[in-house]
């Protein structure tokens, strides 16, 4: 099988096929551009200096949900901490604490290894260098139409390392994780080459601008998403004196977690007033700021030791069960207009940042003539002066402010319609209709409950699965995500367990009469739980196990047990089978079973791990 894309989406989903697969896979992970790998836009090394700080919590950025501590751990005691400058050299990494953005490369390149090495036997992972540019779907499986193929240095030795302008390979499955794609900001059509106009933050050559400005110079930061506070952050703790003026269009600030902040799901009735019908921007908002109030002043009452600051995160994800039912009600171009509005907002209600990150900006937004300064309004142009600076035009509602810069950073450049994305490999999957933009939001891709891309009839086109950014419109009208939530690790880390799952359950022996037997089974049972018999359950969670167990030896020990399991467990209800047929389809019942488990987010990672069993596995 093939993963286009071998960023923290592409990489996630190959270390769980790896740990998953128990019969011999051929994993080909391919990457773009080869300093992104294991890593993305957002953490490779090259875009991202010592002083680039993750802006949330160190124990968030575990790759695997199941096992939260995971990061915390490789960076206190496995990473290679050699050519660490101070002080992180000496640093000893908390839950709650920062960490460094440039190392999480490393921790991801160290569990793709640690993957690799403890697959089954014929469980293989080939890394290869080249663009995919096009697909076809076969009776059997997928073209993919490769430029500048390559295989990865690490592979060559077997394979021959051939690279040529253009190579056909044949696969299986494939799955989709191509990561973020640059929008064209409209504002910036002048200057998108100048060279004081920085498009990409998190490029070597973004950051290099950012390194070497001088400590005087006027910066302008356009967006007030987390990702502009790392860019301010940067130029403060590297000393700059000079203006940076925070452009937003909201005017929204983002809040400092509490020190000992800890991530809980607090329970909340659905509020009723967002179920009623939509009848226009004005009463829906009014309903929503009653509801949003009187949300707040419940947990407030209710749940007195939660910090003031984290009352409205605490809604907002207990708001999301009730989403999509709200949202539903909403028509698409009403729907579209509150995301493109209020998305900043909503992102600032649904996640803070840490003391490292904020309290740098903070101290420089204060007092109101300080280093920083915000300012609200909408980005109408950006036009080159004749001495070499920049002017920016801000619509602040009262007039028009001209701010002169000699830097303007771009964090308004992630592109989520994928209509206007230019690569490609995108606009011939459109051109096929083997891909459509989500219709609702108009951010991501058409994609099924199981992450099957979706032509323009709603049908699934073929062995092509997404994970990642490109289901951004499905993780809103699906489940109820909001904010970044709706893309990023929290959303990859299971987009990875249940396609990488599905992808294996497809592949089996038998697959395509094993998933008939699946449908003919959950058409006929009303509910799973009609086989939760005390052997069934046994499985499940030895099968949750197996799934979270890193060494082979282990899972190899779990799988063995989880056979007798499933043998123990009998006959499956209105169904009659020969033992085989009823075995794999037992098994396939069992592995749904646990990936829900797996992949539950109406509670946090630590409660999961209590809820499966696992907390001191």
């Amino acid at each position: 099988m093939l993963i286009v894309g071998s960023g923290l989406a592409g990489a996630a989903t190959a270390m769980r096929l790896l740990r998953f697969a128990r019969s011999p896979l051929e994993i080909v992970l391919l990457e773009r551009r080869s300093d992104y790998r294991c890593a993305g836009v957002a953490y490779h090394r090259d875009g991202n200096p010592w002083g680039h700080a993750f802006n949330i919590q160190a124990g968030r950025m575990s790759a695997f949900r199941e096992d939260v501590h995971d990061f915390i751990r490789w960076a206190n005691s496995e990473a290679d901490r050699g050519d660490w400058p101070a002080p992180w050299a000496g640093t000893t990494f908390t839950e709650g604490g920062p960490a460094p953005r440039r190392i999480f490369q490393n921790y991801l390149i160290d569990r793709l290894a640690e993957a690799r090495r403890e697959a089954c036997p014929g469980v293989v992972l080939v890394e290869t260098d080249g663009e995919a540019v096009d697909m076809e779907v076969r009776s059997s499986g997928v073209d993919v139409t490769v430029r500048h193929f390559s295989l990865n240095s690490a592979d060559k030795g077997s394979r021959g390392g051939q690279s040529r302008e253009a190579t056909v390979l044949f696969a299986d499955r494939v799955v989709l994780a191509t990561g973020l794609e640059l929008r064209e900001p409209p504002y910036a059509a002048e200057v998108l080459d100048h060279e004081s106009f920085v498009r990409n933050p998190y490029s070597e050559a973004g950051v290099r601008k950012l390194m070497t400005l001088p400590p005087g110079a006027t910066v302008a930061i356009v967006g007030s998403v987390l990702s502009a506070y790392d860019s301010a952050g940067l130029l403060l703790r590297q000393g700059h004196t000079g203006k940076i003026h925070l452009v937003s269009r909201t005017g929204t600030v983002f809040r400092t977690y509490p020190a000992d902040h800890e991530h809980e799901v607090v329970r909340l009735p659905c509020p009723k007033t967002l179920l009623e019908p939509y009848l226009d921007r004005q009463e829906f908002l009014a309903r929503v700021r009653s509801a949003w109030e009187a949300a707040c002043s419940t947990i407030v009452r209710e749940h007195p030791g939660i910090h003031p600051t984290v009352v409205a995160e605490r809604v907002a994800k207990a708001w999301e069960p009730h989403l999509p039912k709200a949202i539903e009600l909403i028509p698409s171009a009403e729907l579209r207009w509150l995301l493109d509005e209020f998305g900043t907002a909503i992102a600032a209600f649904r996640v803070g940042a840490v003391e490292y990150t904020m309290e740098v900006i903070e101290r420089a937004m204060h007092p109101a003539d300080g280093t920083v300064q915000l300012v609200v309004g909408k980005v109408a142009g950006i036009k080159p002066t004749e001495s070499g600076r920049l002017t920016v035009s801000v619509d602040a509602g009262n007039g028009t402010r001209s701010i002169e810069t000699d830097l303007v950073i771009s964090h308004f450049s992630r592109e989520s319609d994928y209509g206007r994305v230019g690569q490609p490999l995108w606009k011939n999957l459109l051109r096929r209709g083997m891909a459509v933009p989500h219709g609702r939001t108009g951010r991501g891709l058409e994609v099924d409950g199981r992450g099957a891309l979706l032509g323009p009839g709603g049908e699934a086109v073929g062995p092509l699965f997404a994970v990642g950014v490109l289901r951004e419109g499905d993780e809103i009208v699906r489940n109820g995500r909001t904010g970044a939530f709706t893309f990023n690790l929290a959303a990859i880390k299971n987009h990875s367990i249940a396609v990488a799952a599905h992808v294996i359950e497809t592949l089996e022996p038998g697959g395509d009469a094993l998933v008939e037997s699946l449908a003919e089974y959950y058409a006929r049972s009303s509910n799973i739980k009609e086989v939760e018999r005390v052997e069934f359950e046994e499985a499940v969670t030895l099968e949750v196990r197996r799934m979270a167990t890193r060494t082979r030896s282990e899972r190899e020990i779990k799988d063995s047990r989880l056979d007798s399991c499933i043998r123990a467990a009998g006959e499956l209800p209105n169904l009659s089978m020969d033992a085989s047929r009823r075995d794999r389809l037992m098994r396939a019942v069992v592995n749904r079973a646990a990936v829900e488990r797996l992949t539950d987010i109406s509670v946090t990672p630590k409660q999961l791990r209590r809820q499966l069993g696992i907390a001191n596995s």
